[in-house]
């Protein structure tokens, strides 16, 4: 009797049109998203915003100097011709060291991803995490001690071969892009083994049961069905080395004048803030162009 009167009462309450609606699907996906919205808001578009706005700028807004907006800044590489050559010297940069990531990056996602397993996966992920884990600064000056006359390339090199000459290459574009692949690469490792961890051994098995290669499965089927990731990665990788000043700085000395070490030296050396605004605006758009005119390319890899 007792157990009739509850599933009565129970009846009786889900037929209430008084009880709880479901909240709307929108109400919580928007609740879920605005932290997140929210963050890079402040954190990224409010900054960009703000740099747009320094770029129109005449001068430095610093004490009473009055506010003109002006376009001359945008000028730049018309009234400085030389910006041109070191923007295309960072183009140069950015581009041999996306290649170099692309080919060491994939080539160890593969292994990563096809030849361990378990813990010894586990060690090698975290070891190619260890640079995140190092500060950036140090990172880069322990190169120059490797790198150096009588560093410890040289010694290496002249333990073996004792009668041939320095091998340091300091100061040199070559550093640089050794320095800024040490730098970025994990970030194409990871989007690489991502891509490549979610292909079916099925395949694989397939293709070798079948009489393939081991160069005709990497190039024929690795490479096609990770090539959302390995653009992914390219993409992580050429947009921040073109602007990077730290590694050109350090490691290419006099040869290392890029648009990261001019735009760094119009912040903080000139306090030219509208100048240095304006070439990284201009340097933005250069990089969209260029992904512009290969999306169609890019699009086709991503669908193969």
């Amino acid at each position: 009797m007792r157990s009739d009167t509850i599933l009565n009462d129970a009846a009786r309450g889900s037929s209430d049109p008084r009880q709880r609606r479901p909240i709307p699907a929108w109400v919580a996906t928007t609740a879920l998203l605005l932290p997140t919205y929210g963050w890079l808001t402040l954190a990224v578009l409010l900054p960009l915003l703000t740099m747009f706005v320094f770029s129109f700028m005449w001068a430095t807004p610093m004490g009473k100097t009055p506010i003109v907006f002006t376009l001359k800044h945008y000028r730049a590489f018309i009234d400085q011709p030389y910006l041109i050559n070191i923007a295309w010297t960072s183009l140069v940069i950015g581009f041999w060291t996306t290649v170099l990531c692309a080919i060491f990056g994939f080539l160890a996602a593969v292994a990563l991803a096809r030849a361990t397993v378990g813990r010894m996966r586990e060690t090698l992920l975290i070891l190619l995490l260890l640079p995140f884990w190092t500060n950036g600064l140090v990172r880069v000056f322990s190169w120059t001690m490797v790198l150096r006359e009588n560093g410890f390339l040289d010694s290496v090199v002249h333990m073996l071969l004792p009668d041939i000459g320095s091998v340091s290459f300091l100061y040199s574009r070559y550093a640089i892009v050794l320095g800024l692949v040490h730098g970025y690469l994990p970030y194409m490792i990871l989007t690489c083994y991502i891509a490549l961890s979610t292909i079916d051994d099925a395949i694989i098995e397939a293709a070798a049961s079948l009489g393939a290669r081991w160069w005709t499965i990497l190039l024929r089927i690795l490479l096609p069905l990770a090539a959302p990731g390995l653009i992914s990665g390219a993409v992580l990788t050429f947009v921040p080395v073109i602007g990077s000043f730290m590694e050109p700085r350090i490691l290419g000395g006099k040869v290392g004048v890029t648009m990261g070490t001019v735009i760094e030296d119009q912040f903080t050396q000139a306090f030219n803030w509208p100048l240095g605004a304006a070439l990284s605006f201009t340097l933005l758009a250069v990089v969209l162009a260029i992904f512009a005119t290969f999306s169609g390319v890019l699009r086709r890899g991503t669908t193969a």
